[in-house]
């Protein structure tokens, strides 16, 4: 496999060690400072210069994309998948992860345990989100922010309001989030490769500093996670479009509650801490996925005029709970269902004999027509008006494949 790593950082210890990793395997690779690329593009010729070269055939990338260069890192992510180069994230996947906001709506949707947020622009509006998150101490996050930079924690309702009003000013997009008290300023790093958590950690802050982050001067420590931290932190990178993620989630009583996402996660901590080869696990993951051919679901659909994917939700109350995927004769009705989704858990090709349950979701294939009639009235008009033909909005990979 010729290997290239996209990153503005070759002598940092993560790009360090997935090339060591990538040469150990008998694998080429080089680092691709994502700067020095030159977009080209064309009728039908998507084509890519490195350094005023045209870039030389490449099996797949793996994107090390800074938080100061999302923009023009995800162009040239993209541009690689319109290349037909393996990318170990998506553009899309990235794109997501690195907007805070973007994340938890997307993990709120999917009906992930999140801490309490709010994200406000009127001054006027600034106080009565801070009492809605539960009132003083509160977390203060630029939407955009690694390492934990750009948190902060206001211990009364006075200083957070100034310290959003500032940024604010500062023309800054801040999210207000409940602190949560229990996790005492600890929380899960999970490292998230395909369908596995391949390392995990415990992150604990020092002295007065409430963030665990590593390069906060946070203690890690190995940590066995249990199956539901394991599912919660895979199908959460999936939700998002990402193949290699940082899952951080706090421990609370009720189960994990996800912080955020990150789709450029260090290899520095959580490889020290466990003395695991997680460098390794990912070239062995991209280098079994290169030859697998990936398929442009929204290409596929436009094939079959009427056709489509859409998610049909089983509610307390409908008339699928209690009986089997066969007897909903959903099949006589030109429509299959690809993946049954409960709780944190995903089932594909769940088999006809399954019995259904409140608070499903039945991931299907068919004719819109059909499936927007079983959209109930409630969430068709709040939630999706139309049954968008071109949505797919399915993992990448599974969590659960028992059937």
């Amino acid at each position: 496999m010729k290997l290239g790593i996209l990153s503005c950082g070759p002598k940092s210890y993560s790009t360090r060690r997935f090339k060591e990793a990538a040469l150990n395997r008998g694998h080429t690779v080089k680092v691709l400072n994502t700067l020095k690329f030159a977009i080209d593009l064309q009728q039908g010729m998507p084509d890519l210069y490195y350094r005023q070269n045209v870039l030389s055939n490449y099996d797949a990338v793996l994107p090390r994309i800074g938080a100061s260069i999302t923009y023009y890192g995800t162009a040239v992510v993209r541009q690689c998948q319109e290349m037909d180069i393996f990318c170990a994230n998506t553009a899309r996947g990235i794109t997501n992860s690195r907007d805070k906001l973007r994340t938890l709506q997307m993990l709120s949707l999917h009906n992930f345990a999140i801490p309490r947020t709010t994200f406000v622009r009127d001054e006027k509006d600034v106080l009565p989100a801070i009492e809605r998150v539960g009132g003083a101490p509160v977390v203060i996050k630029l939407i955009e922010g690694t390492q934990g930079k750009g948190v902060l924690l206001a211990e009364t309702i006075t200083a957070a309001q100034s310290i959003v009003e500032l940024l604010q000013s500062q023309k800054q997009n801040v999210l207000i989030q409940k602190f949560v008290a229990e996790s005492k300023g600890k929380d899960i790093r999970a490292f998230v490769v395909g369908d596995r958590v391949v390392a995990a950690m415990r992150r604990v802050a020092q002295g007065q500093e409430f963030r665990s982050n590593v390069h906060r001067g946070g203690i890690a420590e190995s940590v066995e996670l249990s199956k539901d931290y394991i599912e919660t932190a895979v199908r959460a990178s999936q939700i998002l479009g990402l193949r290699v993620a940082g899952v951080d989630m706090l421990e609370c009583e009720k189960g994990p509650q996800i912080l955020e996402v990150n789709s450029s996660p260090g290899l520095e901590g959580i490889e020290n801490c466990t003395g695991l080869d997680v460098a390794g696990a990912v070239i062995d993951y991209i280098a079994a996925q290169v030859d697998f051919p990936e398929i442009d679901i929204r290409q596929r659909l436009t094939v079959s005029k009427g056709y489509g994917v859409s998610e049909i939700s089983v509610p307390e109350g409908s008339k699928f709970v209690g009986i089997s995927i066969g007897d909903t004769n959903l099949s006589d009705q030109d429509i299959n269902v690809l993946t049954l989704y409960r709780g944190n858990k995903v089932i594909p090709n769940p088999r006809a004999h399954r019995i259904l349950e409140a608070n499903d979701k039945l991931l299907c294939y068919g004719k819109l027509e059909a499936m927007r009639g079983m959209v109930p009235a409630k969430v068709r008009r709040h939630r999706c008006p139309e049954v968008h033909e071109l949505a797919a909005p399915f993992p990448l990979h599974v969590v659960n494949s028992s059937n």
